[in-house]
């Protein structure tokens, strides 16, 4: 997790009454791993404990089914009906999943409730719009081309200033930087893409006051209803390692070579048997013979997710994706670039497009959504316009 951060009044000892004038005594450890690996403490005015009521929530949970016969995909939501809510939360079209992450995508236009998610992290990117992230650790304001992680079990909400287009992973456990980009002291080191000032957290104390507060609670069963005696966002002060940060995309620095260089050194994130990459404008490798787009390639471990975010896409060109497409290029499919695209390339001194890439290590299912908003041409398109099915 990121550094250590210290926000609000805390008490100098941990597990100590606070002294501060506003109370603050009511501790709350937020711990991973058992309580063995990273942590927080929190200091509410009120018990986060008390409830006056608690019930189940009527929602569909997405079915993911096996992508057969294997086939690469391009799913483009957007071109979807909209759905009856319009909430980053509730209103999230649910793509792809295993038993490690659910891939969702939402269209969101009004603020969210209070949200739990006891699944594990979520991963948020923002492609469109900006918004502000509430939490009881505090605000995080977040505009285009943003990741927020926000932890497991960290209750917050979305309060929108525009209309959003997001991202949104889902994990079952927590996403990380990259191992090999830290110092065995946990710092970033030099030559990682980025940089502890390259990363947003909260730098005050939330305060939001109320009673018989809802709060939407995700575990591995289902949705659930907890009305809180008091409002959650009461907290004083934290510190700790376990909190909301955002990453811009557009201060990740990317890595060039002479030749192309893989996919791995654009990692920015790390899951549970998952990564997550930032595709950013960079020079085209500069070797006078190399060849500039990917070449056709087979990752054998793993099946490809692409979120096409903006620019253009020189080794998909003619294949129909623009921004807001996915493409999904499962294990057992040769792909690379469309045809044309080589040459095209050959011309070009550097890349002009963003994306994202998730890859995971097990077979990613399919939802009725995206089967629904899948392009049935797009696995012909290497052909060219002969090798459409009529």
């Amino acid at each position: 997790m990121p550094y250590y951060r210290r926000v609000g009044d805390v008490p100098p000892k941990r597990h100590t009454v606070g002294r501060g004038a506003d109370g603050g005594d009511h501790e709350e450890l937020m711990g991973q791993g058992g309580f063995s690996s990273s942590s927080s403490l929190l200091y509410h005015r009120c018990s986060p404990s008390a409830l006056r009521a608690i019930e189940a929530v009527a929602a569909d949970e997405p079915c993911f089914l096996p992508n057969m016969p294997v086939s690469p995909r391009h799913l483009r939501p957007h071109t979807l009906p909209p759905p009856a809510t319009a909430d980053p939360v509730t209103a999230r079209r649910y793509l792809l999943g295993n038993a490690d992450l659910r891939i969702a995508w939402v269209r969101a236009s009004q603020d969210s409730p209070l949200y739990r998610n006891a699944r594990g992290d979520e991963l948020a990117f923002v492609h469109r719009g900006t918004a502000r992230l509430e939490s009881v650790f505090g605000a995080l304001e977040l505009a285009a081309g943003d990741y927020v992680v926000i932890p497991a079990g960290a209750t917050h909400r979305w309060c929108l200033s525009t209309e959003c287009d997001l991202l949104v992973v889902e994990a079952t456990g927590h996403v990380e930087i990259p191992a090999r980009y830290l110092t065995g002291e946990g710092q970033l080191r030099e030559g990682a893409p980025y940089s502890e000032r390259d990363l947003r957290a909260p730098g005050e104390p939330l305060r939001r006051d109320g009673d018989d507060v809802d709060v939407l609670v995700r575990t591995r069963g289902g949705l659930s209803r907890h009305v809180h005696v008091h409002h959650p966002f009461d907290v004083v002060g934290w510190d700790g390692h376990v909190y909301p940060w955002a990453l811009s995309i557009h201060d990740f620095e990317p890595l060039v070579g002479r030749i192309h260089q893989p996919p791995p050194v654009h990692q920015t994130f790390a899951g549970p048997h998952f990564v997550v990459c930032s595709f950013v404008p960079r020079p085209y490798d500069f070797d006078q013979d190399a060849i500039k787009v990917p070449y056709h390639h087979a990752n054998v471990d793993c099946d490809e997710v692409l979120y096409y975010v903006a620019g253009d896409f020189m080794s998909r060109a003619g294949s129909g994706i623009g921004p807001g497409s996915f493409s999904v290029h499962p294990a057992g499919f040769v792909h690379g670039p469309q045809p044309g695209s080589r040459e095209r390339a050959a011309r070009e001194e550097r890349t002009n497009e963003v994306a994202v890439m998730i890859d995971t290590f097990a077979p990613l299912g399919l939802s009725a959504a995206a089967l629904d908003s899948s392009d049935p041409d797009y696995p012909f398109t290497w052909a060219g316009a002969g090798g459409v099915p009529s």
